[in-house]
């Protein structure tokens, strides 16, 4: 991406400025969080259930949405045109769903129980006197996470490298840097708050971009006819086959069986006002999911080929568009919202990850019946986060195809191990311990397996077959139990 390397240099200082504004913010933010989030896990893993609607909201949203919205997103509205509003169709309205009807039991569940983690949750459903069920899900949660949050430190350095000429190691360093800092320090409380922060910059990012750029296409109309142009299929939201087509609305399977969306749900202040927060999050997944699909129609009528991009990658068109197109000042809000869907979707899984060991694996089981002091809970979890960040830098040097294959199945892996579990555990009373198990390993397995044989891959996304399965082991499994 030399072009967009060149094009921050020519905007001189103020990108620069804006997009080290942002850097600050977030920082700042962990330290106004880290006083609060000392106190406890449950502070430091859910804010002490005390976190206000609209931040629920913003942050369930975009800790979901990672940098695959602003790239990948675009990339393929680019490539395949108007038929990817599919893809931001289905999760919108699954997360919609989730907000009315999951959330609130997870929430009253949770505060009744005294649960901060979804492995507590479980616990606190199904009983786990042997530890076998949260070791099972802190172990499928971390196989996901850690490829996971190794990907988005290697994505913030080549993006950083892109933009501002830093070599790839070093931009991964300061990427992984600044997640730790703020994560460490604030906990939840500074996560969620730095969420928020960035659904701004990506909003504004999504909304500003495909203005400016159908303007210099001479218009919406003229931007249109010049896809039909190039391809009548370009501007056809149906023009795609229905194994596509499944592939994309199937994305919103996902969500329920992400921790990082789930937890959202746990520690809102008072669980009536997750109605209000449903209508802002679906209004905010609207806005940026089809701003994503119009940058990709603008682009393609604006840089119709494809080799004009730099390294022929269509996922390369956001930054590109925005240097071309916007004002410098602009330029670095964009920059910095590429870094925030990276930073609010690492940070959010860390946590995860740091309460799957911490509170789930080392006081629940193997402290079990040994109280730890709170403040003592929060030191080791903060060496947790420190040591997962480790990990991830170790994984993204050593292993970093595996982590882009593990980007595309975290997502589906997650929502077919976890999802269907959680949903049968507050939806059928008949669901059992060992039919909970027996889905997540049914979930992670098939998921593998899919993506592993290229004939099943190209034929159906894997969380779809991944998710039906786990379902029918849960129903099984717990059937079989109960005769």
């Amino acid at each position: 991406m030399q072009d967009v390397v060149s094009g921050v240099g020519a905007s001189g200082p103020l990108a620069l400025a804006a997009f080290v504004g942002y850097l600050l913010m977030v920082v700042a933010i962990g330290v106004y969080a880290a006083r609060f989030s000392s106190r406890g896990v449950g502070e430091y893993f859910v804010g002490g259930r005390r976190i206000n609607r609209f931040v629920v909201a913003l942050s369930a949203v975009v800790s979901g949405r990672s940098a695959w919205l602003l790239l990948g997103v675009t990339g393929v509205a680019y490539t395949r045109g108007a038929s990817a509003i599919w893809t931001v169709t289905g999760y919108t309205l699954v997360e919609l769903v989730l907000f009315l009807t999951l959330a609130p039991r997870i929430r009253r569940f949770a505060e009744e129980h005294d649960s901060v983690t979804l492995p507590d949750v479980f616990a606190a459903r199904f009983g786990d006197e042997d530890g076998r069920l949260r070791m099972t899900l802190a172990a499928v949660l971390l196989i996901f996470m850690v490829g996971y949050v190794a990907a988005q430190f290697t994505a913030g350095g080549k993006a950083m490298s892109a933009s501002f000429g830093l070599g790839a190691g070093a931009g991964v360093l300061l990427t992984a840097g600044i997640v730790l800092a703020y994560t460490m320090a604030g906990g939840f409380l500074a996560v969620s708050l730095t969420d928020t922060l960035q659904a701004v910059f990506m909003l504004v990012g999504l909304v500003v971009l495909p203005v400016v750029a159908f303007g210099h296409a001479g218009g919406v109309d003229a931007a249109l006819a010049a896809l039909r142009g190039f391809d009548p299929t370009l501007v056809d939201p149906v023009a795609l086959g229905v194994g596509a087509w499944l592939g994309m609305v199937g994305i919103g399977l996902g969500s329920p069986g992400n921790p990082q969306i789930v937890v959202r749900y746990m520690s809102i202040s008072d669980p009536r006002q997750l109605r209000f927060a449903a209508g802002v999050a679906t209004f905010w997944n609207v806005v940026m999911g089809v701003g994503a699909v119009a940058i990709g129609l603008a682009g393609r009528a604006l840089i119709p080929d494809v080799a004009s991009l730099p390294g022929a990658d269509p996922e390369s068109l956001y930054p590109v568009l925005a240097r071309e197109h916007l004002h410098p000042v602009l330029f670095g809000v964009v920059l910095a919202s590429i870094f925030a869907a990276i930073m609010s979707t690492a940070d959010s899984q860390l946590l995860v990850g740091a309460s799957a060991l911490a509170r789930d694996v080392y006081e629940k089981v193997l402290r079990r019946g040994r109280p730890v002091e709170p403040r003592t809970m929060v030191r080791i979890s903060r060496a947790v986060v420190a040591g997962l960040v480790l990990a991830a830098l170790a994984l993204g040097v050593v292993a970093e195809d595996v982590v882009f294959w593990l980007v595309l199945f975290a997502w589906g892996g997650l929502g077919a191990a976890v999802g269907p579990p959680l949903i049968l555990a507050f939806y059928w009373r008949g669901t059992t311990r060992g039919g909970v198990l027996a889905g997540m390993v049914a979930g992670t397995v098939v998921t593998v397996i899919w993506e592993l044989v290229p004939a099943l891959d190209a034929a159906l996304y894997s969380l779809i077959p991944a998710f039906l399965l786990s379902t029918a082991a849960v129903v099984t499994v717990s059937r079989l139990q109960r005769r």
